[in-house]
């Protein structure tokens, strides 16, 4: 494993790749200038914080393995070792790393010439669990395991521990000295965590015995039970712990899906959760004081009155099969109705903390082949994209600072942040236009290419989307996988209805609406259809694949009786009238608006040629070498990647108007990354990378050039995009062994302007961080650049017992 390879694997969670955030308090000095958005996480002085209690915290998944610097790491592992292991620096709320005064009394560089010297000297009150103190033979241990040079060793990262030359015991037993062969500037990431040398003093413990326990520790919390059937990992108070005590008595870690914690929060099941901004609306939708269970939201809200008349027509039809089969799915839905209501009520004792996470979405670019391999066509396209815009969709309805990122290496608040976006240049149509005509591309080119062919990374090697599950609807807004390319309809709208008017027919030959009672017992809400489209659809409600698809999808709202009796012909003339509707319903008014301005001859280049057409122009899209400009946009179709999709779809529209198509591909969440990102098949792709307090030895796999490797194929580490320089490496290596902190910063910002000049990805916002709690718990929440102090977490001090303390 290359020795360049990033600390801490990245990974994939809902479009983000993300790397773990040490514990962090303190300050910093004003480079960089103030964080973008601060901490919401109630803060409250410890004695304000009640002593006892638990708190029950949602994490992703049960950790594969409790060693943070195995492979298989990931973030509860992570959170776990904040809270019992040795953090010796942390993050502060600005992401800067401070020294931990629980660990140290000090640390620092006592000798650069001739070789670089740290001197720890230890809190002489640490020790582990087992009542051994905290020394240099943790140390030693730590060193050997991760230095890289026993392979039995299987670690998934050595960076700085490969520059040691030893450790060793300084003046007193609470001295550890660490000599350095090469200079190493970010000499404060090693060591955090320490972990026992229980744990790292053999191949067999470290590869085995931290897996699933750690029998040592040395934190605010000890580990408890790990219970993988119910998905909890308990943390208890360290009796052992020499700073301030813990305030919680336990700290329950529970496993929940994102997309149902929602639930698990109604539920009780969960007092503090990370949610995605669908579940920060239902909260918000739930506190509102005239909120209520109306049918406007939620199971009730997404279907279309030719989908209601469809259901009603089957559920009470002449076919007596189908007629069970549907009475059957309106009681589900009428439970599933229900049971969102009784959940609503319950979310609203819950409130949002909100900041902006410690990491960054960005648009990248694969230059390893196709058009983007041209520096000029990725600099075309960035300067395409109204970055502020993008911003704003995603911030401003969250009322969060909505400010393009202009690093690649650090977040604003961290002293290597500076904005180097000039060394690229801002939105500019005409600068954009002028760059794709020096690489080639031009207007109304001859296409030679069969009808499909693409100029992307797909002409160079085929995609293979075999592995992708199929999934009956795709298109914008859908959430499913298929291909969807700008500028094009997505299909007849009238399907439904048509399904609605064969059913009504089929149930009642004799044309007479009999205008049953409704058995789901749900009424539609009063200005349910104040907003209808054009064509009599209800403007928000979202696509229903019919129960005959196969899927496991909630059934439509049928009209209750009342409704029923008096709007069932409507409807029957409704669905016909829209069965023959010629206008696409899914398209957005955006995009329907800007395909009307467009010339008749844009619009006809989109449209699938004739089959025997010799001759074919590019119209308003660019060509070259008989090929149109079109980019493949690979997009994650899981639930928690809506804003993902939705900014994909307005960078597609940006670059539209200077004549790039983009086909959109939105792919399985499982199969992003691994079968796309990973692997090059992609022209275009949105994710994030983490911000990190040592951009030098962590951002450095990110953007390093690929290398050539003996079998043909590019040494890609971690940059994905492809794109790289010498240049930008030389950089890297310079800042990595500068012992000068500020010119050690100014050579990480001439990089970034580099990485900028390269446009292999185009930093566009950060992104936000929404956390559900209990409104009484403080010290939590949305920690933004910081991270948890786990001792300070607690529940709020009730008035009696703020009132008592003074009378004492």
């Amino acid at each position: 494993m290359s020795q360049r390879r990033r600390r801490s694997l990245a990974l994939l969670t809902s479009g983000v790749l993300a790397l773990p955030l040490l514990a962090g308090c303190g300050a910093g000095e004003d480079e960089g200038g103030p964080a973008a958005a601060g901490q919401d996480i109630a803060a409250a002085t410890r004695d304000k914080v009640a002593d006892g209690g638990v708190l029950r915290w949602a994490v992703d998944s049960m950790p594969g393995t409790l060693n943070a610097f195995q492979a298989d790491a990931d973030a509860t592992t992570n959170r776990i070792a904040g809270a019992v292991l040795p953090q010796l620096f942390v993050l502060d709320g600005k992401g800067r790393p401070v020294a931990n005064p629980d660990y140290l009394e000090k640390a620092e560089v006592v000798e650069r010439e001739p070789k670089q010297v740290v001197l720890y000297k230890l809190n002489q009150q640490a020790v582990w669990s087992d009542g051994r103190e905290i020394g240099a033979a943790d140390f030693v241990a730590q060193w050997r395991a991760l230095n890289g040079k026993d392979s039995a060793y299987w670690t998934a990262r050595n960076a700085g521990y490969d520059r040691i030359e030893k450790i060793e015991r300084g003046k007193t037993d609470l001295e550890v000295k660490v000599t350095f062969v090469r200079p190493y500037a970010d000499w404060r990431s090693l060591f955090s965590p320490l972990y026992p040398k229980q744990v790292t003093g053999t191949p067999e413990s470290f590869n085995e015995g931290a897996r699933g326990a750690l029998k040592v520790t040395a934190g605010p919390f000890g580990l408890g039970a790990i219970d993988k059937k119910t998905g909890t990992a308990s943390l208890t108070r360290n009796p052992r712990w020499w700073g301030s005590p813990a305030k919680l008595d336990t700290l329950v870690l529970t496993a929940v899906p994102r997309s149902e914690r929602p639930a698990a929060l109604a539920a009780g099941k969960l007092d503090l959760a990370e949610i995605d901004r669908t579940g920060a609306d239902r909260i918000a939708l739930a506190r509102r004081a005239a909120a209520k269970a109306d049918g406007a939201h939620g199971p009730a809200a997404s279907v279309t009155a030719a989908q209601a008349t469809l259901s009603w027509a089957l559920a009470f039809g002449a076919d007596e099969d189908k007629a069970k089969e549907a009475q059957a799915i309106r009681q589900k839905h009428a439970e599933s109705v229900k049971r969102y209501a009784e959940e609503q009520s319950a979310l609203r004792g819950f409130a949002v903390r909100k900041s902006l996470e410690p990491a960054y979405t960005q648009l990248a670019m694969n230059g390893a082949s196709g058009p983007l391999a041209d520096e000029r066509v990725r600099r075309a396209v960035a300067r395409a994209l109204d970055r502020q815009a993008l911003a704003d969709i995603v911030l401003k309805p969250l009322d969060l600072p909505a400010k393009p990122v202009g690093s690649h290496l650090a977040l604003a608040g961290q002293q290597a942040y500076a904005d180097n976006s000039d060394a690229l240049g801002g939105q500019d149509t005409q600068a954009s236009q002028a760059l794709l005509a020096d690489a080639g591309w031009r207007r109304g080119g001859k296409i030679t290419e069969p009808a499909g062919a693409k100029a992307g990374s797909e002409a160079a090697e085929g995609t293979d989307d075999s592995k992708t599950p199929a999934v009956p609807a795709a298109g914008p807004g859908t959430g499913n996988d298929g291909l969807y390319i700008v500028g094009q309809d997505d299909g007849k709208p009238g399907d439904a209805a048509r399904a609605a008017v064969a059913a009504l027919r089929a149930a009642h030959p004799d044309d007479r609406p009999e205008g049953p009672e409704d058995p789901a017992g749900t009424d539609l809400p009063e200005g349910r259809y104040k907003h209808p489209a054009q064509d009599g659809e209800i403007v928000d409600a979202d696509a229903f694949a019919e129960a005959e698809s196969g899927q496991n999808r909630p059934s439509p709202v049928l009209a209750p009786a009342p409704f029923a009796a008096l709007q069932e012909q409507s409807l029957r003339t409704q669905a016909e009238a829209q069965a023959d509707a010629v206008d696409d319903g899914k398209r957005s008014p955006a995009l329907d608006a800007e395909a009307a301005a467009e010339p008749a001859d844009v619009q006809a280049s989109t449209a699938p040629a004739p089959a025997k057409q010799a001759v074919r122009t590019s119209g308003n899209v660019l060509a070259k070498d008989g090929k149109a400009l079109t980019l493949r946009f690979v997009l994650p179709a899981g639930p928690g990647s809506e804003a993902l999709r939705t900014v994909g779809e307005r960078i597609s529209q940006m670059l539209r108007k200077v004549g790039v198509q983009t086909e959109l591909t939105k792919v399985a969440d499982e199969s992003f990354f691994k079968d796309h990102i990973a692997s090059g098949q992609y022209d275009l792709a949105l994710y994030s990378w983490p911000a990190t307090a040592y951009p030098a030895t962590d951002a450095r796999p990110i953007f390093a050039k690929p290398e050539p490797a003996a079998d043909g194929s590019l040494l890609v580490e971690q940059n994905y995009t492809r794109v790289g320089t010498d240049h930008i490496d030389q950089l890297f290596d310079q800042a990595l062994g500068e012992l000068d902190e500020a010119a050690a910063r100014e050579l990480m910002r001439k990089a970034d302007a580099r990485i900028w000049a390269t446009a292999g990805s185009i930093p566009l916002y950060q992104r936000p961080e929404l956390v559900a709690v209990k409104p009484g718990l403080t010290n939590a929440g949305a920690f933004g650049l910081g991270a948890p102090r786990y001792q300070d977490i607690g529940w709020k001090k009730p008035a009696a017992a703020k009132k008592s303390d003074k009378k004492k």
